[in-house]
C-alpha cells in the first residue's frame, strides 16, 4: 500500500494494518506481559548500503538474505533483525511484525530511563541512508502511518517518536541528518 486518500487503520485484534502487504518475519517474539507500545523508533536502511529497491531488505527481515549476492552481505550473515514496518522510497508500506509483538529492531537501547526499547516500541524502517534526503512519498506515508498508530495505541503521541540514534547514541546514527523531522510536525526539542 502507498500513502493515499484511504486512511490507514490498525486492526485491534491482530495488530496488523488493514490493507497493507504483510511479510511476516520469524525474527519476533512476545512483548513482556502487560507491556503495550508507547514509543515509535524511526530507522533508515538500505541494502546494499546506499542502494535502493530490490528484495534485500525483505530478505534480511525474513532470514533469507543471499550472502553471495553482494560482498557486504557476508558481513551481516546470520543477523536476526526485523522491524514492524518498512516504508520504501516510493511510499510502499510493508508490515513484518504485528504491533502486539516485539520486533528485533533496536538492539542495545534505552529511552527515558528504560532499557531494551524493543519491549515497548514500534520500529519503522525507512528505505534510505543517513546522508541522502528521504523521498516525499515516504514522508506522506509516514504521516498517515503515525496518525493510524496514534489512533490505535493511546500511549503513542508525537512526543513519543524518536530516531534510532536517540535510543542508541554513539552506536547508531539513523535515520540520519538528512531526515527532516519538521515534515512530521514533531517538536524534537530535547531530542536534538
Amino acid at each position: 500500500m502507498r500513502a493515499g486518500a484511504q486512511p490507514l487503520q490498525v486492526h485491534a485484534a491482530t495488530g496488523l494494518l488493514v490493507g497493507v502487504r504483510q511479510v511476516l518475519s520469524p525474527h519476533r517474539d512476545p512483548r513482556p506481559a502487560g507491556v503495550a507500545p508507547d514509543l515509535i523508533v524511526l530507522h533508515g536502511i538500505s541494502l546494499p548500503p546506499g542502494e535502493y529497491g530490490g528484495p534485500f531488505i525483505e530478505q534480511l527481515f525474513t532470514g533469507n538474505l543471499p550472502t553471495g549476492a553482494h560482498p557486504y552481505f557476508e558481513t551481516i550473515a546470520g543477523l536476526r533483525v526485523s522491524a514492524h514496518l518498512l516504508i520504501r522510497r516510493d511510499g510502499e508500506l510493508l508490515q513484518f511484525v504485528p504491533f502486539g509483538e516485539r520486533a528485533w529492531h533496536a538492539g542495545r537501547s534505552s529511552w527515558d530511563g528504560r532499557e531494551g526499547c524493543n519491549d515497548f516500541s514500534i520500529g519503522i524502517e525507512l528505505e534510505g541512508a543517513d546522508e541522502a534526503p528521504y523521498a516525499d512519498a515516504q514522508y506522506a506515508c509516514l504521516a498517515q502511518l503515525l496518525d493510524a498508530l496514534y489512533a490505535g495505541y493511546p500511549l503513542l503521541s508525537p512526543a513519543r517518536v524518536v530516531g534510532h540514534s536517540d535510543i542508541a547514541p554513539g552506536r547508531k546514527t539513523d535515520p540520519g541528518a538528512a531526515f527532516d523531522w519538521s515534515r512530521l510536525s514533531i517538536d524534537r526539542g530535547q531530542h536534538d
